[in-house]
């Protein structure tokens, strides 16, 4: 007679495993160099913080001003850059550049990747090999400033992210991205009788929530921080953004120029210099958070062939 208590064949039981000495010593290594990272991070970032609330009057080393108290906080310095004309103004140029930037890119670098990633299209190799070359070969700055010349975008906003608005390595994620949505639902939307742009717009773009917010991400950084370009195109200061303001401040203050600073009050010059950096950090900051649950998930995704 079969016992009632003999367990059916083919099914697995869960073993518990516990942990040995050795993953015990790896986790203690791996939590404090975690540790050791955050207080790498966190030092400098609160010491830029409290800096940029440091009172005129403060006597004491940056050591002691970390330990402020609240209380003591004074927040002339971002009073300034709100009040100052100047900042409103280039802060809003980089606005301007960021959402430009950000549309113009998207734009541009999801048709191409899409048109990239059909593995039918004619002469599809050489074009890949169109994209990748001017990735490992840089023209130079001086073809690339004649090249905006001759487009007549210098004293204009565009000439910051338009000659950047495609960029290889973004459009090579995407592209991997788009190659491993599974063909059958581009075909059944062909037979259907949609076009290629259909099926981008109804099919694509829908199932790729995640790497458009990721590349979307990628171009906001570098456009925000972006201040060669538009010192190298913007020749009029009512046109210039915020990274340019913030080297101003910074080369004048290191070499006892006061002209730039001396327009933003009483404040610190360091609490100035602190609280521009901060500022200009915010809109980063505030994105991030949105896009963080799709950025693992799009940088992954699109880095692998499926």
């Amino acid at each position: 007679m079969e016992q009632k208590n003999k367990k059916p064949k083919g099914r697995f039981t869960s073993v518990a495993v516990r942990p040995t000495a050795a993953d015990h010593s790896f986790n203690l290594v791996v939590d404090i160099f975690l540790m050791v990272l955050l207080v790498i991070i966190a030092v400098p970032l609160w010491s830029t913080i409290t800096l940029s609330f440091r009172p005129n009057d403060y006597i004491g080393n940056n050591l002691q001003g970390m330990f402020l108290a609240p209380w003591q906080w004074s927040n002339a310095a971002y009073k300034a850059l709100l009040g100052n004309a100047g900042f409103v103004l280039a802060f809003g140029n980089s606005v301007k550049i960021l959402i430009g930037g950000v549309v113009t890119a998207l734009l541009l670098t999801i048709p191409l990747a899409y048109v990239l990633s059909i593995h039918t299209l004619p002469g599809r190799r050489y074009l890949n090999l169109l994209i990748i070359i001017p990735y490992v070969f840089n023209v130079g700055m001086i073809p690339s400033y004649l090249l905006v010349t001759n487009l007549g975008l210098i004293d204009k906003l565009a000439a910051v992210f338009l000659p950047g608005a495609i960029s290889t390595y973004n459009c090579l994620i995407m592209r991997s991205f788009f190659e491993g949505i599974p063909n059958e639902l581009k075909e059944s939307a062909r037979i259907d009788g949609a076009t290629e742009i259909q099926v981008l717009m109804l099919v694509i773009l829908p199932l790729s929530k995640a790497i458009i917010m990721t590349i979307g991400l990628f171009y906001g950084v570098s456009f925000w921080n972006d201040f060669f370009h538009a010192m190298l195109y913007l020749n009029n200061n009512q046109l210039q953004p915020l990274p340019i303001l913030l080297r101003n401040i910074l080369m004048a203050s290191g070499m006892n120029e006061y002209v730039e600073v001396s327009a933003f009050g009483d404040a610190p010059i360091a609490a100035i210099k602190a609280a521009s950096v901060f500022m200009s950090a915010i809109p980063m900051v505030i994105a991030y958070p949105f896009i963080q649950k799709y950025f693992t998930k799009g940088t992954l995704l699109g880095s692998v062939k499926g």
